[in-house]
C-alpha cells in the first residue's frame, strides 16, 4: 500500500510538473522503470476523458445515441487509443533506433511519450457548445508537441531526428483513430459498424 501511495504521488507530482511546462520532469520519469505502469494508466486516462468529451457532446448536441456513443468512444474508444498510441510510440522507437541509429530505450519512450500524451485529457472540454474544435485542437497539438520533448529525454535525437521520427507516429496514430471513426458510421438510429470507436476529436471525423 505504500508502494502504491508513493506512486500516485510520483505521478501527481509528475504531471504537476508538465502543467507547469518544466519539461527537466521528462529526465526524472525517464530513469524511473515503476514510471512505465503509471505512463500507460495515463494515457488511457486521458483517452477516458477525450471520450467522455464526445459523450457529453452526444448528450447535449445531437441527434445521436448517447448511449451508443458512450459504448463506442468512451469504452470502446479509449481502449483502441491506448492501443494506437502505442504504436505511435512504436513507430518512434523504429525510426530513431533503426533508421538513425540513435541511443533509444522502447521502456524509456513508453515513461516520457505516457506523461506527454497527458493533454489529450482536455479534450474532456470539446462539449462545450462552440469551442469542441478548439479545444480539440488544443489537446492534439499540445500532446505532439511535449511527445516531441518527451522523445528527446528519452533518446540521444538531434532535433530533426525527433520532429521527423514524431510526425510519423502521429500521422499513423492520427489515420488510425480516423479509420475507427469512419468505418461504418454512427448514425441517429444506431448502427451494426464499427464506426464512432475513436474519442474526442478523432470522433468528429464523421460524416453526420
Amino acid at each position: 500500500m505504500r508502494f502504491r501511495t508513493s506512486g500516485v504521488q510520483s505521478a501527481a507530482g509528475w504531471l504537476g510538473r508538465l502543467a507547469r511546462l518544466d519539461l527537466t520532469v521528462f529526465e526524472d520519469i525517464r530513469s524511473s522503470p515503476p514510471a512505465t505502469t503509471s505512463a500507460i494508466g495515463v494515457v488511457f486516462a486521458a483517452s477516458v476523458m477525450a471520450g467522455i468529451g464526445s459523450w457529453l457532446w452526444a448528450v447535449e448536441w445531437s441527434p445521436i445515441e448517447a448511449t451508443d456513443v458512450f459504448i463506442r468512444s468512451l469504452v470502446i474508444g479509449s481502449i483502441l487509443q491506448t492501443l494506437a498510441w502505442f504504436i505511435w510510440v512504436y513507430l518512434v522507437f523504429l525510426v530513431l533506433a533503426r533508421a538513425y541509429g540513435t541511443r533509444t530505450d522502447f521502456a524509456e519512450l513508453i515513461r516520457t511519450m505516457g506523461y506527454a500524451f497527458s493533454p489529450m485529457a482536455l479534450s474532456v472540454l470539446i462539449w462545450v457548445e462552440g469551442f469542441t474544435v478548439p479545444f480539440g485542437v488544443i489537446s492534439i497539438s499540445s500532446t505532439v508537441l511535449l511527445s516531441f520533448f518527451a522523445m528527446q529525454a528519452a533518446s540521444s535525437a538531434e532535433p530533426r531526428q525527433a520532429l521527423v521520427a514524431n510526425l510519423a507516429g502521429f500521422t499513423v496514430f492520427a489515420v488510425v483513430m480516423g479509420v475507427l471513426a469512419n468505418i461504418g458510421e454512427v448514425s441517429a438510429g444506431g448502427g451494426a459498424g464499427i464506426g464512432g470507436s475513436a474519442p474526442g476529436l478523432f470522433f468528429f471525423d464523421l460524416d453526420f
